[in-house]
């Protein structure tokens, strides 16, 4: 039954989506642009373009909105706001001390409950974000490594990391959709004889080169992000130095290394033999699709750090 509502509420939020933003395309295309002397409703070209823009940018700021309150949902969470055990102290108080440092608002807290050593930085705005640790993370390293990763993680946060890759999604987005509609409004009249558009020509081709281009969008994005996880770890060396940052490093890809391993002897030998390759950190002609750079590039990076 929990299965079902989760399916029906997703449907019903996409169905939200989309209506709030065919009425929020129809109000500026239609009102507010004109009121500014930008009158696109006699040009389809342009008006298509609009239509990109509001689906582009409307569908990624949606998502970033909604980026705290889906990852809560993700994971079984709980958050700190009077912390008690020394674990609890660690983490708040590094977090309110590098969110005075940085000059942004103190971000939410929270902890969840999971083996694999983990954190991460999500909202929609430095002063509106939340920072989350994992039970493995805190158990795993020590408290000084724990406080590079936060400070990774604060890094982020103070860069303003989700709104610049908001933005580049929502700009890699808008030319997928004008695009692959583009070409597929041509393909679907070239097809046809009474010069009106195939419509299951246009639909086919539609969907096939947005598929396409989204790939390739997403090189773009993924590039975007490994450049900021570079920065998010000068960030962690500034505050604590790059040894504790290094360490982390190190200790969190043994700790996936072993778990691999572990799982790969309960697979019969099916499992992937990288490790990071599953969670999108390394991996030949993969690694253009990969958010994060490889654990070798990363401490490489920081160690040149060092010497400067």
């Amino acid at each position: 039954m929990r299965a079902f509502k989760g399916i029906f509420m997703l449907i019903l939020t996409n169905l939200l989506v989309f209506l709030t933003l065919m009425i929020t395309g129809n109000i500026l295309i239609g009102f507010v642009l004109p009121a500014f002397g930008i009158d696109l409703r006699g040009s389809i070209t342009s008006m298509q373009f609009a239509w990109a823009m509001v689906f582009g940018f409307g569908g990624a700021f949606i998502s970033l909105l909604m980026s705290k309150p889906m990852a809560k949902r993700m994971y079984q969470m709980q958050q700190v706001t009077d912390p008690v055990t020394p674990k609890e102290k660690l983490v708040y108080n590094t977090v309110a001390e590098l969110a005075r440092r940085d000059g942004v608002k103190m971000p939410e807290v929270w902890v969840y409950w999971d083996e694999t050593p983990n954190a991460f930085a999500t909202g929609p705005g430095s002063n509106h974000s939340m920072v989350a640790v994992s039970s493995g993370l805190v158990n795993s390293l020590r408290d000084d490594e724990v406080q590079a990763v936060l400070a990774h993680e604060m890094g982020h946060v103070s860069n303003g990391d989700m709104v610049a890759t908001t933005l580049l999604q929502g700009l890699m987005n808008t030319f997928v959709y004008f695009l692959a509609g583009m070409i597929a409004r041509i393909a679907a009249s070239a097809g046809s004889r009474d010069g009106e558009p195939n419509f299951l020509v246009y639909f086919i081709v539609n969907m096939v080169l947005q598929i396409l281009f989204s790939i390739l969008a997403m090189i773009v994005v993924m590039w975007h992000s490994r450049r900021r996880e570079f920065r998010a770890d000068a960030h962690a060396a500034k505050h604590f130095g790059a040894d504790p940052m290094i360490r982390a490093l190190q200790k969190i890809e043994a700790i996936a290394q072993r778990t691999e391993s572990v799982e790969e002897q309960q697979s019969g030998g099916l499992a992937p033999q990288d490790a990071l390759a599953t969670m999108k950190i390394h991996g030949g002609m993969a690694g253009l699709f990969a958010s994060h750079p490889s654990t070798e590039a990363r401490i490489a990076a920081l160690r040149n750090r060092q010497q400067r």
